[in-house]
């Protein structure tokens, strides 16, 4: 319905909804605004969304995005300023993980590799595409010749087999 129709006239025809789905997210009508317009200068970049995706669902899903994203940098931001504008020095927490969690992190990544290579290959490959290659499950069935179904299984299969691996340690 909507392939034919410019983008200014999609984008003008749901900006209020946008609004209001931007709105539940954020909880502030004026942050809301500002990520609609944000959304529309991604929306309306040359090859904006793709050929396979509905145009309306690809801008809420750019609004989301925007939104979580805010959502968070407010957050943090929050943290950080005190109500008069001064920085709170002391609430401000260094970015480097603790030496323990750099070790739990060493030993996870180790225990995740070990995992992964106990992983038959075609198993192994359809995770590594999905959780690194950021690849759709139809992406990976169409590469590895497989059905979409069988590609969301043996993904599935691997994502548990690495968790049972780090619960046991």
């Amino acid at each position: 319905m909507y392939r034919h129709a410019g983008k200014l006239d999609l984008f003008v025809a749901h900006r209020r909804e946008l609004v209001n789905y931007a709105q539940g997210i954020l909880r502030n009508p004026a942050h809301a605004e500002d990520v609609v317009q944000d959304a529309w200068l991604k929306f309306s970049a040359p090859s904006a969304w793709p050929a396979s995706e509905e145009p309306v669902g690809y801008l809420y899903r750019i609004v989301r995005n925007l939104a979580i994203d805010a959502t968070r940098r407010l957050r943090r931001e929050e943290r950080v300023f005190i109500a008069d504008g001064e920085v709170d020095t002391e609430t401000i927490v260094e970015d480097a993980p603790s030496p323990a969690a750099e070790a739990e992190a060493k030993d996870d990544m180790r225990v995740i590799r070990e995992a992964m290579a106990e992983l038959p290959e075609r198993t192994r490959l359809a995770f590594e595409m999905h959780r690194f290659g950021e690849m759709t499950f139809k992406q990976i069935a169409a590469e590895l010749g497989i059905s979409i179904g069988l590609a969301h299984l043996i993904v599935s299969d691997a994502i548990e087999h690495c968790r049972e691996r780090l619960c046991k340690g």
